[in-house]
């Protein structure tokens, strides 16, 4: 049991490499905006000071070196409103500022362009994009979210669209019956059940979180389960209502092993009733969405 708790996977989330290709490195140049787009205090004025060398704030950076962490603090900064559309990112001032390479600097535009958080456009200069733009489906952008002045509506959406999403894949997931997928679901289960049992809050978590991934991807809907990314950010989000699944107990735990045991029976319609169930209903999300039905 320790060897698998320890050497299983953690749920699959899709990031951007950010590497930039061959000739790409001069879409962000220097001189990319007037010297009188930038008369006035410098929009790092008044920010916070921790965040002038990147280097002090590796942890949570899921990136690459200083160009993962440079990601990371651009990112939350623009979604916390810090960086607003009013003024031009000039890369080198966000060079000097965090100390941070050129290179490094214009792969995490081009990393938070790909999310649609910036744009870069020739005599206009790289600016944040209106939140229209964004995509709010980026696993990054939705931690960004739900830890920032945001947290309240982004920890509700991710209820609300995992209403929608996990029912429905356990149902479906019913009807696909991968013996090797129904065994790691049953492991998973056992993991978590071990880790509860030792306090093992991170290895219990993880397990949760696999165990998400693998029914979304039983369910044999390949755009279903191009929105596993969401689910497993939501379980990364803790601190809201986003699930009974945050803190290990006994009747989240109940609830993954009545799903994994209705799937091994290909009973869909239990396996979907077991996950509302397990999907617990806060006040914010009421109105939208259902309490489950004793069944």
């Amino acid at each position: 049991m320790s060897t698998l708790a320890h050497t299983m996977m953690t749920a699959a989330r899709s990031a951007d490499s950010g590497l930039a290709g061959p000739g790409e490195l001069d879409r962000y140049p220097y001189a990319e905006a007037p010297a009188a787009g930038r008369v006035g205090a410098s929009i790092w004025d008044g920010s916070d000071p921790e965040l002038g060398r990147v280097g002090r704030r590796a942890a949570g950076s899921r990136g690459r070196g200083l160009h993962g962490q440079l990601v990371q603090q651009l990112g939350q900064m623009i979604v916390s409103g810090d960086l607003g559309a009013d003024r031009p990112l000039v890369p080198e001032e966000i060079g000097q500022r965090f100390e941070v390479s050129r290179t490094v600097v214009r792969e995490s535009l081009r990393v938070l362009e790909a999310k649609g958080l910036v744009s870069a456009r020739p005599n206009v200069g790289t600016r944040v994009r209106p939140v229209s733009d964004w995509n709010l489906l980026d696993p990054d952008i939705i931690e960004w979210r739900a830890f920032g002045p945001q947290r309240d509506d982004q920890r509700r959406e991710l209820s609300e669209l995992r209403w929608t999403i996990e029912p429905l894949a356990a149902r479906l997931a019913a009807g696909h019956g991968r013996a090797d997928v129904q065994q790691r679901l049953g492991d998973m289960v056992e993991i978590m059940g071990h880790a509860m049992s030792q306090g093992d809050a991170l290895t219990f978590s993880r397990a949760d979180a696999e165990f998400h991934s693998l029914l979304i991807q039983l369910a044999g809907n390949r755009m279903l389960e191009h929105l596993s990314g969401i689910v497993s950010a939501a379980l990364q989000v803790s601190g809201g209502p986003v699930t009974g699944c945050d803190r290990p107990n006994e009747s989240s735990l109940a609830h993954h092993g009545r799903i994994a045991d209705a799937l091994a029976s290909g009973d869909g319609a239990a396996a979907e009733a077991a996950m509302r169930q397990l999907l617990a209903v806060y006040p914010e999300v009421e109105r939208v969405v259902p309490a489950p039905r004793e069944h």
